[in-house]
């Protein structure tokens, strides 16, 4: 591979030589402890949300044309959701609602209680926004199985009927400045075959069989660059990285965006918010950022 290495933060797309696969590797640090330490999350919860967050990366960077890509889960369970926004500039950001008590009382007996566990009986969604002026796309799966990954490789199956598999890994290590999140992932998909390429059956058997020797701890580890990683897979055949999406944490929310939503509510249920100081605040679910916002701001934004 001639490519320079793929640092943290970045997802690449590549293609095995010879073969009849693509996928994407993504490699998070320091977007993703930015994301996971804007909560008190617990361990198991961390994971989840990691989780979600490399997916969307390795979905979303996919995406031809300007918007954003929505994984989000949702279930009768202890988490009763967690969601991860990418967008094409490359932004993630995350969240999950869950009930403490209930994690922790679901957690007993396991390592890590996984997806199915956390988020019960509920549902996998991905939706792709195009902008305002675009419908929609969204697909819809059971969540099954322990891990996104699964869900994810049964949304492929169903929804796009492109044999795809998916392995997923969060963990925290220490980068020399003590421990910190870290996420990662590997997508693959078989390229059908054609009149050039004739059958690729036994290719994507290969293929698969290759990404079951991946480690999680090999998707996580600081101390082994992507690039590594990839030719411990597929140095026999070789493999072509292509270009990489820096990746990096963001929000959306502003104090505009805040104010818009308290205008929403009457004079007399904006009263009922307004604290000892005087102010109202309103604390982002996403990035945990709290604005003060004073009262006579939304009656001069209403004038």
């Amino acid at each position: 591979m001639s490519e320079p290495p793929i640092p943290d933060d970045q997802v690449a797309a590549f293609q095995t030589e010879g073969q009849p696969v693509r996928g994407r590797l993504a490699r998070l640090g320091p977007a993703v402890d930015q994301i996971l330490r804007a909560h008190d999350y617990p361990e198991p919860v961390a994971n989840l949300l990691g989780e979600a967050c490399a997916l969307a990366a390795l979905v979303g960077s996919n995406l031809k044309f300007e918007g954003r890509l929505i994984v989000q889960a949702q279930g009768d369970g202890p988490v009763r959701y967690v969601v991860a926004d990418y967008d094409t500039t490359g932004g993630l950001r995350g969240y999950c609602r869950f009930d403490g008590d209930k994690v922790t009382e679901a957690s007993v007996g396991f390592v890590r209680p996984g997806a199915k566990t956390l988020l019960g009986k509920g549902v996998f969604i991905m939706t792709i926004d195009q902008g305002a002026d675009m419908d929609r796309y969204q697909g819809v799966t059971p969540v099954e199985g322990e891990t996104l990954a699964l869900c994810a490789e049964q949304y492929f199956s169903q929804s796009e009927q492109t044999p795809t598999r998916v392995r997923l890994a969060v963990g925290q290590a220490d980068v020399g400045e003590g421990l910190h999140w870290r996420a990662g992932g590997m997508l693959i998909q078989h390229v059908a075959e054609d009149a050039a390429r004739g059958s690729t059956a036994e290719g994507w058997i290969d293929a698969q069989a290759l990404l079951e020797t991946l480690g999680e701890d090999e998707l996580i580890d600081p101390g082994l660059s992507s690039d590594q990683l990839l030719f411990r897979l597929f140095h026999e055949g070789g493999v072509r990285v292509f270009g990489a999406t820096p990746l990096h944490a963001f929000c959306r929310c502003n104090e505009e965006r805040i104010v818009s939503v308290l205008t929403s509510f009457s004079p007399e249920e904006r009263a009922g918010m307004v604290e000892p100081d005087g102010r109202i605040h309103v604390t982002c679910e996403y990035c945990s950022k709290v604005y003060a916002v004073e009262p006579q701001a939304l009656e001069a934004s209403e004038a």
